[in-house]
């Protein structure tokens, strides 16, 4: 049987796109994750060369990466001159937790309301996941439990205006929540899972006010602490940038 050679060009494009996507959402993944997790400084260049050998990928993928992570405001796409981690100065890391900490506080009071028994139990789950992983001390599988955990109690809100909201920041928080753990002058890191206890147990008793007051505290507690991480950071930054800047071409 003769097959025409615009079907069988038509299935392998249509056997392509699937793999192109994925490989999108993989490099997106990779780079997101590498920046989020401090692999690159704040306000200091994307070195891009060095990524697509780190990845085993060209730079049109990972270009395509930072395209959607400047549209997140993780980064600044900077004209001609490669991309950037974006810096932010301590008022707009303020502003941040406090708006997400409101969010989180009506997300956590409308979940003692409506989450069900089985929302429940898959949260504590994820809670002693997040334990286990805490007295490992591996920060990385940690923080995506932990992220898990504050989104599934913002899902349980079942509010899609507070949802949208909260997602729509979701991505901008993530280096400043992460950073929040390695906050050097105190236990920044214990001090979390303590309040993940209190979170939940208020989840479990179904105490509005309560979980919603913890949940506010705890946000509050993160911008103390991400504050200071970024503050100490910043000498470290002035210094580096200059010779990062010479050792990083790569127009976008």
């Amino acid at each position: 049987m003769m097959t025409n050679s615009s079907e069988v060009m038509a299935t392998v494009f249509e056997a392509d796109e699937p793999a192109s996507q994925s490989l999108h959402e993989e490099v997106l993944t990779r780079l997101r994750d590498y920046i989020v997790e401090g692999n690159i400084a704040d306000g200091a260049r994307v070195p891009e060369k060095q990524l697509c050998a780190l990845f085993g990928i060209s730079r049109t993928p990972l270009r395509e990466a930072l395209k959607v992570l400047a549209s997140e405001g993780l980064i600044d796409l900077l004209p001609n001159r490669g991309a950037r981690v974006r810096p932010l100065d301590k008022q707009e890391v303020a502003d941040l937790f406090d708006l997400m900490g409101g969010l989180e506080a009506l997300a956590g009071r409308l979940a003692c309301e409506k989450a069900t028994e089985a929302e429940f139990l898959r949260i504590e789950k994820i809670h002693h996941e997040m334990y286990s992983h805490y007295l490992r001390k591996d920060l990385s599988k940690y923080f995506k439990c932990n992220q898990d955990i504050h989104r599934m109690i913002v899902e349980a809100s079942r509010n899609n205006a507070l949802k949208t909201a909260y997602f729509s920041l979701a991505d901008r928080m993530r280096r400043l929540r992460y950073s929040a753990n390695l906050d050097r002058h105190r236990d920044r890191w214990g001090e979390a899972m303590r309040e993940h206890e209190a979170i939940l147990d208020a989840l479990r008793r179904r105490a509005p006010q309560e979980l919603s007051d913890i949940l506010f505290k705890h946000l509050r507690n993160k911008r103390i602490a991400a504050v200071e991480h970024f503050s100490d950071a910043a000498p470290a930054l002035e210094r580096a940038d200059t010779s990062e800047t010479r050792a990083l071409e790569t127009p976008l």
